[in-house]
């Protein structure tokens, strides 16, 4: 279901989407795809990074090109669910590159983060050297994924 912010109109929504397809378009490019002026389509693109609704620009690796197959989802309880202890906890992740996104839950687990990882033994290594280590985490439970059937960072817009 796309986004319905009455904000974005049709114009808007056609960057987002060619945009999210290809970040390197250029401004020519993009305002001959959505059938504007290349000024105009400039101009929209500017409003929606001001507005926050292009919230940055990124270049996608292939994890497995880039030597890391494997992935996990890592479900994370903490022993205190405090402010200052999920802080704690949500600034110790940030420093470890193997944990590609991390999730505050309401339920059992307090966390899920997705951890990308090489082999058996450098999953051995994030679990016992990381995950289990970082502040308040009383247990972790993982699940690995056998194969991506579906990943996007599309958003329906």
């Amino acid at each position: 279901m796309p986004i319905s912010d009455p904000a974005l109109d049709d114009r808007d929504r056609a960057i987002l989407q060619r945009l999210q397809q290809d970040g390197r378009l250029t401004n020519l490019e993009l305002a001959h795809q959505i059938n504007l002026s290349p000024s105009a389509c400039l101009r929209r693109v500017k409003l929606l990074e001001e507005r926050g609704v292009i919230a940055r620009y990124v270049m996608l690796v292939d994890e497995k090109a880039a030597g890391l197959p494997g992935t996990a989802f890592v479900q994370i309880t903490l022993d205190q669910q405090g402010r200052a202890a999920l802080d704690t906890f949500e600034a110790a992740i940030q420093r470890h590159p193997e944990v590609t996104e991390c999730c505050l839950l309401a339920g059992v687990a307090d966390y899920m983060v997705r951890v990308v990882y090489a082999d058996a033994a450098d999953f051995e290594r994030i679990h016992t050297e990381i995950l289990t280590q970082l502040p308040g985490v009383v247990r972790v439970q993982s699940t690995l994924a056998l194969r991506t059937v579906m990943k996007t960072t599309a958003l329906p817009v």
